[in-house]
């Protein structure tokens, strides 16, 4: 059984660890997770927890017509569980709520899993930010999922 709640101040230990186990040289630092939580309201983030700690996480950064997508992650023990469909549906909402049109993310070229996910979630390809994550050289996909029947279009 997991339980959703938004993401607390005393997470920011195991999130860190989590953090470093799923991203590598990537993941953010302690005081980034504490930077974060200190961007709210602008700023949400939710965890998904279990008798054994946090599941997953996702935060969604809202200030404006374009929100962006901060991060998600799923533990490997709740992946394949519709866990990161989940995520991903209430940062669409929160971002949707929040007055969006659109949501942004990027996305590392080599991560097939989360690509998929998001074309799943009706993010499309936008451009691609070459040799962005370093030190490997593996480009960015830019990606975006419209909003609140926003078409992109003009509004003449």
């Amino acid at each position: 059984m997991s339980t959703v709640r938004e993401m607390r101040w005393q997470d920011i230990d195991e999130l860190v660890d989590l953090d470093r186990e799923l991203f590598g040289h990537e993941a953010w630092s302690q005081q980034t997770w504490w930077a974060e939580l200190a961007g709210r309201p602008q700023r949400q983030y939710r965890v998904v927890t279990d008798d054994h700690g946090i599941l997953g996480y996702a935060g969604v950064d809202c200030p404006g017509d374009v929100a962006d997508v901060m991060t998600i992650a799923v533990q490997p023990r709740g992946r394949g569980s519709g866990l990161a469909t989940e995520l991903v549906t209430w940062m669409r909402e929160t971002a949707a709520g929040s007055g969006a049109e659109a949501l942004l993310l990027e996305v590392r070229a080599d991560n097939v899993a989360a690509r998929k996910l998001y074309d799943r979630n009706g993010f499309e390809q936008i451009s691609v930010r070459r040799g962005y994550y370093q030190p490997e050289g593996v480009d960015a996909i830019i990606m975006r999922a419209l909003l609140n029947g926003a078409d992109g279009g003009s509004h003449e």
